[in-house]
């Protein structure tokens, strides 16, 4: 085949490659693939994923004298820059062992397939050194290199000589040009999808945002026929699905969209897919007519997510997505039900606040309540979003996490808990910001065996650990470590809460000591405020803080509660 004829050929064959490269990860199951090794599975689909477009590869320029010219080359290199030296060599020996399998006895079969290997391995070793592996620039570079060396080992490991010279000769230029613009392209096709794929995960954290703000009103009145109805109607305008529904422990309360003519709101719960998911107060996914066990002849729905609502530890209630044939259901859909079901249930717990403050009886503890920053949801939110493509199991504990620090604030008191209590507040807190931040927020929690029964008032701790990160790590372009430690000594619980970030300028400590709690940093004054009124003036909050050294905040609490003894 001439040298123009198969660079034609190859460029032809290279533009399918990319549009099914393409279609296979934005379409099917594939679509919620994370194209990076974050797990050991995800490790194993993209060294199969890339192993079987290597594959493919070599069936890409057909026979030519007695070999074959092939773009393997762009598939194993994207690898190892997708998915590092795992990925790369995993790629690489699939590909070059499938070259081998096809023609073991062909003279160039061995250093084909070695140069393959060669070359996912040395992409992804590379990779590792690189702050943005997936660039066109270092994927040229490494195919154009390693072609090179691919025909090199053609020319110094086949025999007969002669024979390895003629199909140097024709394949060398077609296969480093094509194999160069291939890998380029291929990895900025990989970007591309990633950025598509950020953008949904934002797009949809705004739109479970949307949503939870929509319907907050309602359901501080609790779950009644009226209450389910308004935000059944506001969920089922926003998520594509057959049908939305709402029940309490009993009854359908609401049910709009398909199936509205036998799923009728205050009749008795029917499906046995709803009465499991009561009983289990687990979420479920049916993904079969007889999984939902609607006994209605005419029942269109062909799949069912049922999510448990809970107030104060108990079952109240399910939200329900329906699917259809016309519009069938998938895990998006589920990690939405299940988020909004978190924050729905957190909702649920305001029906109770009128009887709650009563027990409110410091009114530092409501303006720390009200300083929950609608931003930190929502952040918390974003990044709940963009782990439910990319880890489910992850998104699920921090939708955990998320609701466990909601109703903790919802549940505050003025009175006393114990520490292991109140560090649970401070860890659901801490997991959230870690997640968002990445590696930039790291913390220390060491507390003795002996504090943790040890009483402090409610809401106390958290504000501290919150201060530190959004005022000093946060600061800090590398991030930082907060470190919480509590021991006793003297008969008191010595606690004390760390950072090493941005630090406060001189003077500022006293400033917030001495403030009553209405200017800024609230969090840091009322806490004091509130450690003087309940053991005296001598045990408020010690701060020591210098600029760019970081800040410490001491407290001691003694054993004895003043109020209750």
């Amino acid at each position: 085949m001439p040298i123009l004829d198969l660079l034609l050929v190859l460029v032809e064959r290279f533009g399918l490659m990319i549009t099914a490269a393409f279609l296979i990860m934005t379409f099917g199951s594939i679509r919620n693939l994370d194209l990076r090794p974050t797990s050991r599975r995800n490790t194993v689909l993209l060294t199969l994923l890339f192993g079987g477009l290597g594959i493919l590869g070599t069936y890409t320029g057909g026979t030519v004298h007695l070999s074959v010219a092939n773009l393997r080359a762009m598939s194993v290199i994207t690898a190892g820059l997708v998915g590092g030296p795992l990925v790369g060599a995993g790629a690489g020996f699939i590909a070059g062992l499938h070259r081998n399998l096809i023609d073991p006895s062909g003279f160039s079969a061995l250093p084909c397939g070695l140069a393959t290997f060669l070359e996912g391995t040395v992409a992804g070793l590379i990779a590792m050194r690189l702050k943005d592996p997936l660039h066109w620039k270092p994927a040229a570079l490494i195919a154009l290199v390693g072609e090179c060396f691919h025909m090199l080992l053609v020319l110094t490991l086949s025999r007969p000589f002669a024979d390895a010279w003629a199909l140097v000769r024709v394949i060398a230029v077609p296969m480093i040009a094509v194999n160069t613009v291939g890998a380029a392209l291929f990895v900025q096709t990989i970007r591309l999808v990633g950025l598509h794929r950020e953008k949904q995960d934002s797009s949809q954290a705004q739109h479970i945002l949307a949503i939870a703000d929509a319907t907050v009103s309602h359901l501080r009145h609790g779950l009644s026929q009226k209450t389910a109805g308004a935000v059944a109607a506001l969920i089922f305008d926003r998520v594509r699905v057959a049908a939305v529904a709402i029940t309490d422990a009993t009854q359908v309360l609401a049910h709009l969209g398909e199936g509205a003519d036998h799923h009728l709101p205050g009749q008795h719960i029917v499906t046995s897919a709803t009465r499991k998911a009561l009983h289990n107060t687990a979420p479920v996914f049916i993904k079969d007519r007889a999984g939902i066990g609607c006994g209605h002849p005419r029942c269109p729905f062909t799949s069912a997510i049922v999510v448990p609502l809970s107030k104060g530890g108990r079952i109240v209630g399910t939200l329900k997505f329906y699917g259809s044939r016309q519009c069938e259901l998938d895990n998006i859909r589920f990690e939405i039900a299940k988020g909004l079901a978190a924050l729905f249930s957190t909702q649920l717990e305001l029906e109770d606040i009128q009887i709650k403050e009563r027990l409110l009886a410091r009114e530092e503890i409501r303006r720390l309540q009200a300083q929950i920053n609608p931003h930190f949801l929502f952040n918390a939110l974003n990044t709940i979003a963009s782990y439910c493509r990319t880890n489910s199991a992850q998104a699920r504990v921090l939708l955990q996490d998320l609701a466990l620090f909601m109703r903790k604030n919802l549940h505050s008191s003025a009175g006393v808990v114990p520490l292991s209590e109140e560090l649970e507040h401070v860890r659901a807190y801490l997991a959230i910001e870690q997640a968002r931040h990445g590696g930039r927020i790291n913390a220390d929690i060491r507390v003795d065996d002996a504090c943790a029964d040890w009483p402090v008032p409610s809401f106390l701790i958290q504000p501290l650990v919150e201060n530190g990160i959004r005022h000093g790590i946060s600061g800090r372009e590398q991030g930082g470590t907060v470190t919480l430690t509590a021991s006793v000594r003297d008969h008191e619980l010595h606690i004390l809460v760390e950072d090493d970030g941005v630090g406060m300028p001189l003077g500022r400590p006293d400033e917030l000591l001495a403030s009553d709690g209405n200017g800024e940093c609230i969090g840091v004054a009322n806490c004091n405020l509130r450690l003087k009124q309940i053991y005296g003036s001598s045990f408020g909050l010690q701060i020591q803080s210098a600029p760019d050294q970081g800040t410490l905040v001491a407290l001691r609490i003694p054993r004895a509660h003043p109020l209750t003894t």
